[in-house]
């Protein structure tokens, strides 16, 4: 078997498993049965578990990144220095984040993951997505705050968690949520149905009014 194909098994068996069982729980064992390779072929190529975590993460997160980065460029030059609308932003963003799992039609592994990342205690794994990756989410994040200039800082920290949240909750759960749509409703509904359903939803939440005594100050003095 070539090198780059016992990689290929590795990464394609461990993004499952993570998906399925969360980090902690699946082994290195676990994949290595599964994927039929041995343990030397795992530390061979990775080194680590660490290290196998953050190169699944990166098979997603380097083409999303270079894509999300390209998708800002046209916007700003569309825009040429006026603010561009949180609604274009968002689907931006959601246009980007389906188009590269959807080349290997893993986009609820992509968002299970997603959802580990931030659930599960990997302070490891959030290290390397901000040191890799943090440049695009840092830009995209300044975008918003130029569209949302009435929001706090953060408040905004928290509405952009609360938005991450949902769409991964909505997506990683797609089949479900389909099969209930067709059952209950008799629709049947793609990815790109969902999404056009889910942007309005959290546009209104970014803009909902402030709660009650929220303001600068407060948050100032926090």
């Amino acid at each position: 078997m070539a090198q780059s194909d016992t990689v290929t098994r590795i990464l394609d068996t461990a993004e499952v498993l993570f998906a399925e069982r969360g980090f902690a729980e699946t082994s290195l064992r676990n994949i290595t049965s599964k994927a039929r390779v041995n343990l030397a072929a795992v530390n061979y190529h990775f080194g680590s578990k660490k290290a196998l975590i953050q190169a699944v993460f990166s098979r997603y997160l380097d083409p999303f990144t270079q894509r999300f980065h390209t998708a800002l460029d046209t916007l700003e030059g569309r825009y040429e220095g006026q603010v561009i609308p949180l609604e274009e932003l968002l689907e931006t963003m959601a246009t980007t984040v389906l188009a590269v799992p959807a080349e290997r039609n893993s986009l609820k592994v992509f968002m299970r993951l997603l959802g580990l990342a931030y659930s599960q205690a990997q302070g490891h794994l959030r290290r390397f997505i901000q040191d890799e990756y943090g440049d695009v989410f840092t830009r995209f994040t300044e975008l918003v705050r130029q569209a949302t200039p009435d929001i706090p800082d953060a408040e905004r920290f928290w509405r952009l968690h609360f938005m991450l949240g949902t769409v991964i909750f909505t997506l990683s759960g797609l089949d479900a949520l389909r099969d209930i749509a067709e059952k209950d409703y008799q629709e049947q509904v793609s990815v790109r149905d969902l999404v056009r359903r889910l942007r309005p939803v959290v546009v209104a939440a970014m803009n909902a009014p402030l709660p009650a005594n929220v303001d600068e100050e407060k948050y100032a003095n926090a």
